[in-house]
């Protein structure tokens, strides 16, 4: 999947915008998802989900599947909001916050009113502010991000710490997909036991080859003069389109425009 996304970062439609431009607008939208309305949220996810699927023409497929990790996360958390219990003889006190509930023994668990809300927000957040961040990790490679933010004066020491902790991600994935194909043809995962006792091997294993491979990298950078900065050179052949300004602009204010509205009272409370 990781590999997936970077290929999917470097030949989306949206490629030869200005990454700067792109960042700018996914942190302006995170902004606006975190400080407005459920319905103002709702609509953000929206706009962002036909950016990053329609305009970027990243496979739905994809996009859905990386929402839905984002959905069943919340829905593992939601439900301790939503679903309160008290003692019998403070019944009274939650009588007018519960929706439904039952008695069981000396308790009684309910519906809560108040936590259903709060649950509703929270979904509705999480889906509009991944949804902005996956517009950006969708659209920039990773390479041309860490330029923006050195271009924007980000400490340098935060943008290689980011670079290495990237380019460790793939050595991890790969060393632990080629010990898993050399123990699954050996027949390692037959049973759980055995499944078990492989497992411990292959993290034993995997920790190994991960400090071999730093070990190979340190040595590597040593040899080609390393002076505590990480330069990498990328062409900039970007090309801004009026069209896309215009309509990121336009979309944020109508989003800000309507939070306001919901403010004020026009829009019934969701």
């Amino acid at each position: 999947m990781s590999l997936q996304l970077d290929t999917l970062a470097y030949t989306n439609r949206l490629r030869r915008l200005p990454p700067e431009h792109k960042l700018i607008f996914a942190f302006t939208t995170l902004a606006i998802s975190l400080v407005t309305h459920p319905f103002v949220q709702i609509l953000m996810a929206l706009w962002m989900s036909a950016w990053t699927v329609i305009y970027a023409r990243i496979p739905a497929g994809v996009y859905f599947r990386l929402l839905m990790f984002t959905i069943v996360f919340c829905l593992t958390s939601l439900p301790a909001l939503i679903v309160n219990g008290v003692a019998i003889p403070d019944l009274q006190s939650v009588k007018l916050d519960s929706w439904y509930g039952l008695t069981l023994g000396h308790f009684y668990i309910y519906i809560s009113h108040s936590g259903s809300i709060q649950a509703l927000e929270i979904l509705t957040r999480a889906l509009a502010s991944v949804s902005c961040l996956y517009f950006l990790m969708l659209t920039v490679p990773f390479t041309e991000l860490l330029q923006t933010l050195r271009y924007l004066r980000f400490p340098v020491l935060l943008t290689d710490l980011l670079l290495l902790m990237y380019r460790f991600i793939f050595i991890l994935l790969n060393t632990a997909s080629e010990l898993w194909t050399a123990q699954n043809s050996r027949g390692g995962y037959r049973t759980v036991a055995i499944g078990m006792k492989s497992l411990a091997l292959l993290i034993g294993q995997l920790l190994q080859r991960t400090l071999q491979r730093y070990s190979q990298f340190s040595l590597g950078l040593e040899a080609r003069g390393f002076v505590s900065e990480f330069r990498v050179w990328h062409p900039r052949r970007y090309r801004p389109q009026l069209r896309y300004i215009i309509e990121a602009i336009f979309g944020c204010v109508v989003l800000i425009g309507l939070d306001f509205w919901r403010n004020a009272g026009i829009f019934t409370r969701i």
